[in-house]
């Protein structure tokens, strides 16, 4: 596994060369301009429409009263809405030069480190927690690795409820694509839990798959295992690599799906923060490390094959996902409400 200990992070704070600027812009926008790039443009052109409307409201005003009759605050009208106009463009066109630079920064540093930056979106193509809920599912401003293992470092982003409730949902991601097929294991931090420790994953695993460890351990983290994994659980996470999550990763979710380990923050990294990245990286070094040497040899003696075929890589039905449970706070809380709504407009 390559070292990521000796990145050169110059690339990120270097002064912008304009011409090499221009010909990244180009360079993107011949391969097509994103959906939130468009989102972009159609917002600003119904904001400038609003103001033309508004300010052109105010012309007609002005030529029917006259411009005798006219008040102070209909003549400056016109002026302010042209003002406003003028400052929504300048910080449409700011904001879109902080963004392009932005962009080619990060693709600076991953050109000068061997890394491939992608700073287009799309839907994600992973199996994780986070990954297949809600709609509007986008990833972007990402880092791949171009050699063995795979490693993919990013911002996610997707939306649940509909009208007033929607809610839009933002998280940064690592991933790290294993040598074996594992079972299901998801390490559930405590550090970003909300309320009476509810979780902040979107999943919620059934209490009965909680593996207890021993030491402080579980302080930090809750340890979810498909029943009869226990010891599955126990050779992956070994007291080494607990220790290097609790060092490292303490504050971010861990999830083991498939081929795949995700860690997840429960807010989205600054892809172009230098000490993110180290932080990101060194993770990579210490426990995405010692999570492949370890799970390497993994094998689940509960798959049954011939005696030609090779288990190993394969996990069996009941280890391949954590099955899912109730969660009862936001039960307990949709029922208080509906009582109190109750209340207030019936009985009270």
């Amino acid at each position: 596994m390559r070292d990521y200990s000796t990145l050169d992070y110059a690339p990120l704070t270097a002064a912008v060369d304009q011409a090499r600027l221009a010909a990244f812009r180009r360079q993107a926008r011949s391969q097509g301009i994103s959906a939130s790039t468009v989102l972009t443009y159609v917002v600003f052109a119904f904001v400038a429409l609003v103001f033309l409307a508004v300010g052109g409201s105010f012309v007609s005003a002005f030529v029917a009263v006259g411009a005798t009759s006219a008040g102070p605050g209909l003549l400056l009208w016109p002026i302010v809405v042209l003002v406003l106009l003028a400052l929504v463009v300048w910080a449409a066109i700011a904001a879109s030069r902080r963004s392009w630079r932005r962009r080619y920064r990060l693709h600076a540093f991953a050109l000068a480190n061997g890394l491939q930056a992608i700073g287009g979106t799309d839907r994600p193509a992973f199996s994780g927690a986070i990954f297949g809920v809600g709609s509007d599912r986008t990833v972007y401003d990402r880092i791949r690795s171009t050699d063995a293992p795979f490693i993919e470092l990013g911002d996610y982003r997707y939306t649940t409820g509909s009208g007033k409730n929607r809610t839009t949902h933002r998280w940064g991601y690592l991933a790290i694509r294993l040598e074996r097929r594992l079972p299901q294991m998801v390490l559930d931090a405590r550090a970003n839990n909300g309320l009476f420790g509810a979780t902040n994953l979107p999943s919620h695993f059934a209490r009965d798959q909680v593996l207890k460890l021993e030491g402080d351990f579980n302080r930090y983290f809750t340890l979810y295992c498909p029943r009869e994994y226990e010891q599955d659980a126990l050779y992956v996470f070994t007291p080494d690599l607990m220790a290097l999550l609790i060092d490292n990763a303490g504050t971010c979710d861990v999830e083991i799906i498939d081929d795949w380990m995700f860690v997840y923050s429960a807010s989205p990294f600054d892809m172009c923060d230098r000490r993110v990245l180290e932080t990101l990286f060194r993770i990579v070094d210490t426990v995405g490390r010692k999570t492949l040497r370890q799970s390497g040899r993994y094998r689940d003696d509960r798959v049954i094959t011939d005696a030609a075929a090779d288990p190993a890589g394969r996990v069996a039905p009941g280890g391949r996902r954590l099955r899912t449970g109730v969660n009862w706070l936001g039960v307990v809380v949709a029922v208080a409400a509906v009582a109190y709504w109750v209340w207030a407009s019936i009985l009270h």
